[in-house]
């Protein structure tokens, strides 16, 4: 009676799934893993996902503050620079209020 698993078709069977996972392994790397470690030697990110390698943008650039401000400090110095240009534009329509009114004084002081 012959088997069907014998030791000489079992090695066969554990070599070839060996050789096949160890060519994976080798895929893997070269296809996956090398040019990441290229991308990150150029100083640049790699997005092992979509296999991108992009050029990392500084957060200054992003949000317009400058290196080593925090973002309480730069909200405070734009809420300055806010509460500035509400002053201003207050004191502009209290003077346009003002002409407005001084302007109907002069029409009713014609009128009579």
């Amino acid at each position: 009676m012959k088997r069907f698993l014998t030791i000489r078709r079992l090695s066969v069977l554990f070599f070839s799934i060996f050789g096949l996972m160890v060519a994976g392994i080798f895929v893997f790397q070269r296809y996956w893993m090398e040019p990441g470690e290229r991308c990150e030697a150029q100083g640049k990110w790699y997005d092992i996902e979509s296999r991108i390698c992009a050029q990392p943008i500084s957060i200054a650039e992003i949000t317009g503050r400058p290196i080593g401000v925090t973002r309480a400090q730069a909200s405070a110095e734009k809420n300055k620079e806010l509460v500035v240009i509400e002053d201003q534009l207050n004191a502009e329509k209290r003077a346009r209020a003002a002409a407005t009114e001084a302007e109907r004084k002069r029409v009713a002081a014609l009128q009579q």
